[in-house]
């Protein structure tokens, strides 16, 4: 696909100053190329109480949890390290997580990692400040008392979970992920280095890249969106769909990892007021029934929902194609989406990472799979927010046009 040089983003008629919105920014955002180094300064602004650092056995071997330890003991704060996160974090995670911090009088908690390790130190506050277990707060505003500060430090640009006022759990048994979403979760303070996504594997630096993208385009034509969700939405995708093939090519370019470190905080804050649609309410089942990688599953996905949403929304995509350079303002709606969904294949293929789902799961799907992956499907909330209406038979479409 040769790019166009026409970048101006449309205005949208159907968003303005009209449309109700209820936005309360919650975390303090600290960016910048070393400011990890910060973490102890920053942390120490909450008191002198123990801290409860979150993490993943990844971390561990790139430094970054010594970096933290040390960073926060020289504040003379007391650690107590976590560091056996799974991903893709489990309600098993999170009560180990817990009984280990018990009675040690954690005052702080800071969640170092990607979306793994930040959600299960959500979770953990959860248990920890309100008692019970994951499932009582499944869905939004379960928690009935305040929760403990805590410190997020993404070393992914994927998630932007530390945007966000979420924790995403999954059930052990059936591993189907449990939104867990309360404003008492939001994390007061965000550090955001780009120098700690370099340790990045590149497979990895691929999947959250992607889902970061999927993330910007889903948030910026649900059904929630308003001005203050796609004006993050946008400048997330600018950021983004500019920097990636930059970072595959060239992994220690600072700046782009920067710009996708900083476009996957925005897109999570798109999510925050606007939420998901049907690209991540497919994605769960395949992770849940063949422990897809979650960033490979929207990567499959997010085309054929393009596609299917084009009747509702094409006027949206057409802004986004164009701000990529994929499309021109003499393009259609239909013409432009188009143009989105390749272009949007054509990085997935670049990443190394497949596009189809017979070459994701390495198997093809029968019917019967296809018709329990739908049936799962439209449990998912995010599904609920799709601009075009979810149904089974919409599902198990979009599940056979991924093929």
């Amino acid at each position: 696909m040769i790019p166009v040089t026409e970048t101006t983003i449309n205005s949208n008629p159907q968003v303005g100053s009209a449309v109700p919105f209820d936005y309360q920014p919650r975390t303090r955002v600290v960016f910048g190329i070393g400011s990890f180094s910060r973490l102890g300064e920053i942390a120490g602004e909450f008191g002198n109480g123990p801290v409860l650092l979150v993490t993943d056995p990844g971390l561990k071997q790139a430094g970054h949890e010594d970096t933290a330890t040390a960073s926060l003991q020289s504040r003379g704060l007391k650690v107590a390290v976590f560091d056996e996160v799974a991903p893709n974090p489990t309600t098993d995670d999170v009560d180990r997580c817990v009984e280990f911090a018990k009675g040690q009088g954690i005052q702080l908690i800071v969640g170092l990692g990607g979306g793994s390790s930040m959600d299960c130190a959500k979770g953990a506050n959860f248990l920890l400040t309100n008692g019970g277990r994951m499932h009582d707060y499944k869905g939004v505003g379960k928690a009935t008392r305040d929760m403990l500060p805590m410190i997020a430090v993404p070393t992914t640009s994927g998630t932007g979970s530390e945007a966000q006022s979420f924790a995403v759990i999954a059930d052990a048994k059936t591993h189907m992920k449990m939104p867990c979403g309360d404003s008492r979760a939001a994390c007061r303070v965000a550090i955001l280095d780009p120098e700690l996504t370099v340790t990045m594997p590149r497979p990895v630096a691929a999947a959250t890249g992607i889902d970061a993208m999927t993330h910007a385009i889903e948030s910026y034509v649900t059904k929630k969106r308003n001005p203050v969700s796609q004006m993050f939405a946008r400048q997330a995708w600018a950021l983004l769909s500019k920097s990636f093939s930059v970072v595959m090519n060239r992994p220690r370019d600072l700046e782009a990892r920067g710009n996708m470190q900083l476009g996957a905080h925005l897109a999570g804050a798109a999510i925050e007021t606007s939420m998901l649609g049907a690209a991540h309410a497919t994605a769960n089942p395949l992770s849940a029934h063949f422990n897809t990688v979650h960033g490979i599953a929207v990567g499959v996905m997010l085309p054929h929902v393009i596609r299917w949403n084009i009747p509702e929304v094409g006027h949206l995509y057409r802004d986004l194609a164009i701000s990529a350079g994929w499309a021109g303002r003499g393009d259609t709606d239909e013409q432009a989406s188009e143009a989105l969904a390749e272009g949007f294949t054509e990085l997935v293929a670049a990443a190394s990472m497949p596009h189809t789902l017979t070459d994701a799961l390495e198997l093809q799907l029968n019917d019967e799979m296809r018709n329990t992956l739908a049936e799962e499907a439209t449990q998912q909330w995010t599904g609920t927010f799709n601009p075009r209406t979810m149904d089974l038979d919409s599902f198990r479409q979009l599940y056979r046009s991924a093929t």
